[in-house]
């Protein structure tokens, strides 16, 4: 029987029924932690990491606290032995590196577009199947069948 999903945006922002895509999913508290969850346990939460680090980092709107970010995300995922180093090509870590003293709003996005479309075509699909999801699914059910009781 196949797996049900089990949220989705809606109006509201709440969560609901389905991800249709690893964008659904990464807006998602639960289903972010949830998928963060299974990645660690596939050894490769530095995928997420480094996506929710580059979000952030377009998010920065000093130019000091851009070039401080930029170097953290750099050493912590980019750099060659990075602690949580991501698996992207020679090129695109290339261009990061030469450009990395100074870094722009985009300057990674050609490795963050990489990354996701290794989450959405890999690992997304895998997660769709995983014990993660079928008890993110029950909790979804648990807390709407909640939200419609009477005194509750």
């Amino acid at each position: 029987m196949p797996v049900k999903c089990c949220f989705r945006r809606s109006n509201a922002g709440e969560a609901m029924a389905c991800p249709e895509s690893v964008d659904t999913l990464l807006a998602n508290k639960d289903g972010l932690a949830a998928f963060r969850t299974f990645l660690k346990s596939e050894f490769s939460e530095e995928n997420v990491d480094f996506w929710l680090a580059c979000e952030d980092f377009k998010k920065t709107k000093s130019s000091a606290k851009m070039v401080a970010k930029a170097q953290k995300i750099y050493s912590d995922f980019i750099q060659a032995d990075a602690p949580k180093e991501i698996n992207i090509d020679f090129h695109t870590k290339n261009d990061i590196s030469q450009n990395i003293s100074e870094p722009t709003l985009s300057c990674f996005d050609d490795a963050q577009r990489l990354i996701y479309s290794l989450m959405a075509k890999d690992s997304f699909p895998r997660f769709l199947r995983s014990e993660a999801y079928k008890d993110l699914v029950q909790k979804q059910k648990n807390r709407n069948k909640k939200r419609w009781l009477p005194f509750s």
